[in-house]
């Protein structure tokens, strides 16, 4: 599959993840949502369940994974790829995503998403790794930046190594702003020099987050995907919207759900705001 798949794939627009406990104010403002995005894992062992079928009655449906462990340095899991490739086709989705990250090592379960080092070497395998993963899906492939608080060592920065990587197969991105904005104030960089430094031409769809204020002076911020999403995370959807065509743009919630959905409908509009800002700036520049 070459680069040029990902420009024919489809504008879906704005999105929400997809989360039991919004079932149903999901249902009833299906007119402000254009797309879901499910948690693929949350379906390995039923792939055809009737929630499933149901929603995608009314929404596109992205299925968005946790466990492929592409960093890792054992073969991958193909019993776990092949439940992935399952649900994505029960679904429908028209690409697959999951984290550039490390799940698992040596038969050990780490049950967080740990970054790896950033090597030329680990950039080759990588690569291999995700464009099998991709060959077999038979769909666009897309890798996520992660959040980390401890920085591994390594000879390249994040933004680099995602290039080396995105050099070396045909796969997508998934940059979540969220996870941008995080790190950049755990690890003091500027947050629009790296996106910059982004191959931004493979960057399918974003992610938007919020994550609780710090408490305390010195303590990290904390990616809990349970706030409202920030005007920092907002502008830099235009930003990035203002110098790359996206094709999909969702809003994370996984915890910490707001009583009034109004307050998601009102994230889903700015969503919508923010995008057309950055094609209007776009299509001037």
């Amino acid at each position: 599959m070459s680069p040029d798949p990902l420009k024919s794939l489809p504008e879906l627009g704005v999105g929400l993840g997809y989360r039991d406990e919004l079932h149903d104010d999901i249902v009833t403002c299906r007119d402000e949502i254009d797309w879901l995005e499910i948690v693929t894992d949350r379906y390995l062992l039923d792939p055809k369940q009737e929630v499933l079928r149901r929603l995608r009655e009314d929404f596109v449906l992205v299925a968005h994974g946790l466990d492929m462990s592409i960093g890792s340095d054992a073969p991958l899991d193909l019993d776990y790829l092949e439940g992935v490739a399952a649900v994505a086709d029960s679904v429908g989705a028209p690409w697959v995503s999951d984290h550039l990250c490390f799940t698992r090592e040596h038969g050990v379960e780490l049950h967080t998403l740990a970054p790896v080092f950033r090597t030329p070497e680990r950039a080759r395998t990588i690569a291999a790794r995700a464009q099998a993963v991709q060959d077999r899906l038979a769909r666009p492939f897309l890798l996520e930046n992660i959040t980390y608080y401890l920085d591994p060592p390594g000879a390249m920065s994040e933004p680099e190594f995602i290039s080396a990587i995105m050099e070396r197969c045909d796969c997508g991105l998934l940059l979540d702003l969220n996870n941008v904005a995080v790190n950049s104030a755990n690890h003091g960089f500027d947050p629009y020099a790296y996106v910059d430094a982004l191959p931004l031409d493979r960057v399918v769809q974003v992610h938007l987050a919020g994550a609780a204020p710090v408490a305390h002076d010195g303590m990290p911020v904390i990616d809990g995907h349970d706030w409202a999403v920030t005007d920092q995370v907002f502008n830099l959807l235009e930003y990035v919207a203002s110098r790359h065509q996206l094709k999909g743009a969702m809003i994370e919630r996984d915890q910490n759900f707001p009583s009034d959905f109004g307050e998601l409908s009102d994230e889903l509009r700015r969503t919508r705001t923010a995008l057309a800002a950055g094609v209007e700036a776009r299509s001037v520049s």
